[in-house]
């Protein structure tokens, strides 16, 4: 009979709690707070939002709490605590205590490779939506380091070309899992934010380049707010860096990537159905809005950004594969293309960097490193520096610059001048003057012509 009675007592015990939460994880980001619940089993809730003071109030179906709340802190979160306590309804009831009203999302998550069943709280960390973020006062530019252009006049209202940089991953999802060092297994999410700020490093040592991170710690974004955050920001180019993995450990090299024609012609879709949206702007082109717009007139402004922003994008991933292949081995020799999410902002080239398999022992083993990350991120910005002195954008000071560089190549000629005079002042010859400055060997050399210089 007591065996019976505890068999009994059990089972009851088993239906009553289907779930227990084992762990609680806080994730602080600049923008919002995630609070993710490990749970032994997939759960159902409800939610309840309190004012005067400011709550939010989550009863978790069946569910038993086994992990202690008082390990969390807080700062630089709305919450300022969490209580609970056991319904007699067999439900647990967390009450989040805020320092102000914050809109939030609730959610669960189905097991992933690194995580059992969660429940997600999402809470924004602002007391209202935030301001549009812009891009700040001009800067003047430094001058750059060379004798030869320390003396022209550079103006100072021209721009810097913004870089946005976005590590993937981050928070709750590490990303792709390597071989273990030190007892923990490497986590793509932590090598790309390595990269990443070395990135930041070396654009802001530039002249001329500004760069913008979409993620600065360890914490999750999702994939439409990073392009989002690029979009608002008014980036000139988004580089998405990550490093890959595969089933066989041996399958190892770097690749660059940019948008399908595919998953082009997919988002100008989505923008045209939902162009009412105020939000979805055209950057591209002066900042026009889809809002007020016929679908046809909105679907060739829509082409004629995502032109632009693609054609930018094939470019400059180009120039990135060229000098990630001096120091790395490739994956492929050539761009590849694919419907990556974060590549397909209408009005901001994008490319997205594999930096390598993390998957693959030797290539994990140099990700890792520090020195490894600083090369990484010198090869991909000399590719970005690369394309946009070749291929200024008008009105920033990398542009001026160029023009500056152009005008020092020339020469006017004056009284007495002979083209041999000309070509041993510059140390070239009188076939290449003549070549590049289209002239015969009759050609009249007159004065107050102005002559090209050929480089070199």
């Amino acid at each position: 009979m007591r065996v019976w009675l505890l068999l009994l007592l059990t089972c009851v015990s088993t239906v009553a709690y289907a779930a227990k939460i084992e762990n609680i994880r806080i994730w602080p980001a600049p923008d919002n707070t995630r609070l993710v619940l490990d749970t032994s089993a997939a759960v159902t809730f409800d939610q309840i939002t309190l004012t005067n003071p400011d709550r939010l109030v989550i009863d978790i179906d069946r569910s038993l709490l086994s992990t202690s709340l008082a390990k969390l802190d807080f700062t630089n979160s709305p919450i300022r605590s969490i209580r609970s306590s056991q319904r007699s309804d067999n439900k647990l009831r967390l009450v989040l205590d805020l320092a102000y009203k914050s809109s939030h999302k609730i959610f669960t998550l189905p097991p992933n490779a690194s995580y059992g069943h969660r429940l997600v709280v999402d809470l924004s960390n602002y007391k209202t939506t935030p301001p549009t973020p812009t891009k700040g006062a001009v800067i003047k530019p430094s001058q750059p380091q060379t004798t030869t252009l320390s003396n022209l006049d550079l103006l100072d209202s021209q721009r810097d070309i913004l870089i946005a940089i976005d590590a993937g991953h981050g928070g709750e999802d590490p990303g792709a899992l390597g071989p273990k060092f030190g007892g923990k297994k490497l986590q793509e999410k932590d090598v790309v934010l390595g990269i990443a700020m070395e990135l930041q490093a070396l654009i802001k040592k530039e002249p001329g380049f500004d760069p913008l991170l979409t993620r600065t710690g360890d914490y999750y974004i999702s994939l439409r707010e990073r392009t989002k955050k690029a979009r608002n920001a008014k980036a000139d180019l988004f580089i998405a860096v990550h490093a890959d993995a595969f089933t066989n450990s041996k399958a190892k090299g770097a690749s660059v990537w940019v948008l399908s024609s595919h998953g082009a012609s997919s988002e100008m879709g989505r923008l045209l159905a939902q162009k009412e949206n105020d939000a979805d702007l055209i950057g591209g082109i002066g900042g026009i809005s889809l809002e007020d717009k016929e679908d046809d007139v909105a679907m060739t402004l829509i082409d004629m950004s995502m032109n632009y922003s693609q054609n930018t994008g094939q470019g400059v991933a180009k120039e990135v594969l060229d000098n990630i292949g001096k120091i790395a081995k490739l994956h492929k020799k050539y761009v590849e293309r694919a419907g990556f999410i974060v590549l397909k902002s209408p009005d901001v080239p994008s490319i997205l960097v594999e930096t390598g398999f993390i998957s693959n022992p030797g290539e994990a083993a140099k990700l890792r490193t520090r020195r490894y990350q600083k090369q990484m991120a010198k090869a991909i910005f000399k590719g970005v520096k690369s394309y946009f002195y070749s291929f200024p954008i008008p009105n920033t000071y990398i542009a001026s610059v160029v023009e500056a560089k152009r005008k020092l190549l020339s020469y006017k000629v004056v009284s007495g001048d002979t083209l041999s005079g000309i070509a041993q002042r510059f140390n070239t010859s009188v076939k290449r003057l003549q070549d590049a400055n289209k002239m015969t060997r009759k050609s009249v050399l007159r004065v107050g012509k102005t002559l090209v210089i050929p480089a070199g």
